[in-house]
């Protein structure tokens, strides 16, 4: 095994600037993945790993699961989207392990009069990477370049089917062994439902005929309560949507719980139907909840990803609730 192999538990430290910069391309990317500038100010610090990369669910094309070679996700603060104009998703960030060592592996990071200037050319090289000009029908438009816009060609496909990658997720350490034979077994049983077209990625199946919205003006944090399933399916189109907006099945076990407002979320960038635009949701916007992620427990195609996405609530799914009433 590769000696800088890094699994669930390590300690490791983020490289110095001029280390990063020769592991880069002319477009600032290592094997594909962007190093953002978002990430220069995490560097010389020191984090613990929460996982490895080898299973990660595709949000581009998707095509279920794929393999992020030699990278993991650190404890480390989400995006800030500071780089990229606000972006509010606060994606977890990927970490090549080219671009950190294990703390056991060698001193600290250098602090040689050439740090600055190895800063300021790494600051320089990422930023400018960090966007581009693209024709659109209303003419050039801006499109913003991150990990998640350019992980599909940075990856490699898994095949659904193939046991070996559930297994690796808990070979590599990032789940326990009951949790890595519960989702497995839960993926085999439903994987070839979807396949005959049995099986839909949203948890339920909508009623409403029309756009259904309620605006609670919910502030950051603020106490609110999910509302029920069936309560929810009023709000939804047949195919489980809302104004474009899925409640998806990572979303359901959250139902009739109480959480905190994280923040409004009114601008991110789509990585999906227009990859690198930035969507603005000034006249409909979503809201985070602390703590409320995607598991990877429930996904069709995307068993065991260790990304834990945020969800994005849309007002008419939620209850405004007193604080007072949390014991």
């Amino acid at each position: 095994m590769n000696s800088a192999y890094m699994r669930r538990g390590d300690t490791v430290e983020v490289r110095s600037a001029g280390e990063i910069l020769r592991t880069l391309d002319s477009l600032g990317r290592l094997e594909g993945l962007p190093f953002m500038p978002e990430m220069l100010s995490y560097l010389g610090q020191r984090y613990i790993v929460s996982a490895r990369a080898d299973k990660v669910c595709d949000t581009i094309k998707y095509t279920g699961s794929r393999r992020l070679s030699e990278s993991v996700i650190l404890d480390a603060p989400r995006c800030n989207g500071s780089g990229h104009d606000g972006c509010q998703a606060e994606c977890r960030i990927f970490w090549k392990e080219a671009w950190l060592r294990k703390v056991e592996d060698g001193p600290a990071a250098s602090t040689s009069a050439l740090v600055d200037l190895d800063h300021e050319a790494l600051l320089s090289l990422v930023s400018q990477a960090a966007s581009r000009e693209a024709e659109a029908d209303t003419g050039t438009q801006v499109r913003w370049v991150c990990q998640n816009t350019e992980l599909y060609d940075a990856t490699e496909r898994l095949n659904t089917f193939d046991p070996r990658p559930y297994l690796n997720t808990y070979l590599n350490g990032n789940v326990s062994l009951g949790k890595c034979l519960r989702v497995t077994a839960r993926a085999a049983v439903e994987e070839p439902l979807r396949a005959l077209g049995l099986k839909k990625p949203f948890q339920v199946k909508g009623t409403a005929t029309g756009p259904v919205s309620e605006s609670l003006n919910l502030q950051p944090g603020e106490w609110i309560l999910v509302k029920t399933l069936d309560e929810i399916a009023t709000t939804l189109t047949p195919d489980g949507r809302n104004s474009g907006l899925w409640f998806d099945r990572e979303m359901a076990p959250y139902c009739g719980r109480k959480f905190r407002v994280r923040q409004r979320v009114t601008r991110f960038i789509d990585e999906f139907q227009n990859p690198g635009k930035m969507v603005k949701l000034a006249k409909n916007p979503v809201v985070t909840l602390d703590g409320v992620f995607c598991s990877g427990d429930l996904s069709l195609r995307r068993w065991l990803c260790p990304r834990e996405i945020t969800s994005y609530w849309r007002e008419c799914w939620l209850r405004r609730v007193d604080d007072s009433s949390q014991s």
